[in-house]
């Protein structure tokens, strides 16, 4: 619906008050312009308008419950008005209602199907759900309504990844680049499509972009990164080492981490744990199946092992956990783990069912499920109060392959350990000393399983795998790679291939790694 279209039936002099408080906003005075957007309605307080303005200043400055109430009251004006529906979901999404969050968009979908932003809104966060299939079709429609809309061009390049239809997502990326030659997310998916190398003429195009001054600092880290894989698909491994390198000092200095921080961290996390109480219920939780580890250990190829059980949905990195972790910090007023000490057992009982209502939609198929947010691991060692009843497999790779894979990976989370191959380093030794203590103290609950191990033994590794979870053999894990489901993380490609050995890759690099095995010491070896 045209601006003008949308303002009908407004007096002149609201028109020219909605404009002033749009362009005080767009000036960065927001204030002036809720103070012209405030009065907007007041002239006009049976036109929803100048409401959905007001909602867009409050969503603008972080005020989503507002932003809701507000537009509640536009649509009670005009039930079936598609933008602000549109408009209701962002507000909803902000608020972290992610069901609510559909509705509105599914809603804006039905009232005006020819609107490339609530299609696209509704695939994205389809898609950080994990409901890949729906999310590829709304994104689908929102590229045939929109073509130029880059964001959804290249978001639905991530979901055909996903969803293992690789030459469609490499098709989308292409068409992204197109648009915009230095277009860093497109380029990142491309690389980490690891079954169909970059080639001699991307090489050269990465090359001219990344000469480029105008270039946004976060599409040179993507395009370093992009420049490095192909350098090392190339046998080039002083180029590919310099691509990284660059990559992750800019990012660093993007976004620094904090090494003395996260020490202190492990340290405070060891000694709250040292003692908690028994749980209520040693049952609880063992519905779950926690996979954590250092990114880049294997965990999305044990996940995809375990997915191809017919008992248990594989989740993918599911943000739960933290949530209710840090919640409980908001209620407290203390971060984690301060109050781990204080907590009762009745605390732990309610914190570990908090967890499972959050994930119930994770077992409508099947009774269990995986969660394998590499992160997990930090709270691996409440799970005994709060999950008892949870299996969590901690993956393991060669210390080397893991740091180097991790240095060559972009990461979306930022600050990340992984821009600096001392601070990687620093995280291996941290993640583990805490996970060896935790699993000293939890010995039934907590299995490590090694990923060299696995490759050199399938079957039998496999077998142990299913049995540290109380699984039964069941002959589809053995070829977990023909499973159909989505894989949301960068190795999505490398998981629907069979097994195989032989996958080192950071002892091609000869000296340019030396320091790197001094700083991670005994554990190199």
């Amino acid at each position: 619906m045209a601006a003008d279209a949308r303002q009908a039936g407004l007096a002149p002099e609201v028109v020219a008050t909605v404009h002033a408080g749009a362009r005080a906003l767009r000036d960065g005075d927001p204030r002036h312009a809720e103070t012209l957007l405030q009065q907007a309605c007041r002239q006009a307080p049976g036109h929803p308008e100048p409401l959905r303005y007001l909602a867009i200043l409050q969503l603008h400055t972080r005020r989503a419950p507002q932003a809701i109430d507000t537009l509640q009251r536009a649509l009670a004006l005009a039930a079936d008005d598609a933008l602000l529906h549109s408009d209701l979901g962002t507000a909803a999404s902000a608020c972290g209602q992610a069901d609510a969050a559909l509705d509105s968009w599914r809603r804006a979908c039905e009232l005006d199907p020819a609107q490339p932003t609530p299609w696209f809104n509704l695939g994205r966060n389809l898609q950080q759900r994990g409901d890949t299939d729906a999310a590829i079709d709304a994104l689908e429609r929102a590229t045939a309504l929109a073509p130029t809309l880059l964001p959804a061009q290249v978001l639905l390049g991530d979901a055909l990844a996903h969803a293992g239809r690789f030459d469609a997502s490499a098709a989308r990326y292409r068409e992204a680049l197109r648009l915009h030659p230095a277009c860093g997310d497109a380029w990142r998916g491309l690389s980490n499509i690891k079954t169909v190398p970059l080639g001699d003429d991307d090489g050269l195009a990465l090359r001219t972009q990344l000469r480029r001054g105008d270039l946004a600092p976060g599409d040179r880290v993507a395009m370093g990164h992009a420049l490095g894989k192909l350098e090392e698909d190339r046998g080039d491994f002083a180029a590919a080492y310099a691509a990284f390198r660059d990559a992750n000092a800019l990012q660093k200095e993007l976004t620094p981490w904090r090494a003395e921080a996260f020490e202190r961290f492990v340290d405070a996390a060891l000694a709250a744990t040292a003692t908690l109480p028994p749980p209520l219920d040693l049952t609880l939780g063992s519905e779950a199946i926690f996979i954590v580890g250092l990114p880049r250990s294997g965990s999305t190829l044990f996940e995809q092992i375990l997915a191809a059980h017919p008992e248990v949905e594989g989740a993918g990195e599911l943000p739960d956990l933290g949530i209710v972790l840090q919640q409980e910090s908001l209620r407290r007023g203390q971060p984690y783990p301060q109050w781990v000490p204080q907590a009762t057992a009745g605390d732990w009982d309610r914190l570990g069912r908090d967890y499972l209502a959050r994930t119930a939609r994770w077992r409508s198929r099947r009774p269990r499920f995986t969660d394998k947010q590499p992160d997990n691991w930090k709270h691996a060692g409440v799970l005994r109060a709060m999950l008892p009843g949870a299996t969590v497999v901690e993956t393991r790779r060669d210390p080397v392959e893991t740091a180097w894979s991790c240095y060559k990976q972009q990461f979306y989370a930022q600050p990340h350990f992984a821009n600096d191959l001392a601070d990687i380093a620093c995280y291996l030794r941290g993640s583990t000393r805490a996970m060896d203590l935790w699993r000293a103290r939890a010995p039934g609950q907590l299995r490590l399983h090694r990923y060299e191990a696995l490759l050199d033994a399938p079957e039998a590794r496999i077998r142990a795998l299913l049995d540290d979870c109380g699984l039964a053999f069941d002959p589809a894990c053995l070829v977990s790679h023909r499973a159909q489901r989505s894989v949301r993380t960068a190795s999505a490609a490398q998981v629907r291939e069979p097994l195989r050995a032989g996958t080192a890759r950071a002892l091609a690099y000869g000296a340019l790694l030396e320091p790197l095995l001094g700083m991670l010491g005994p554990l190199a070896g």
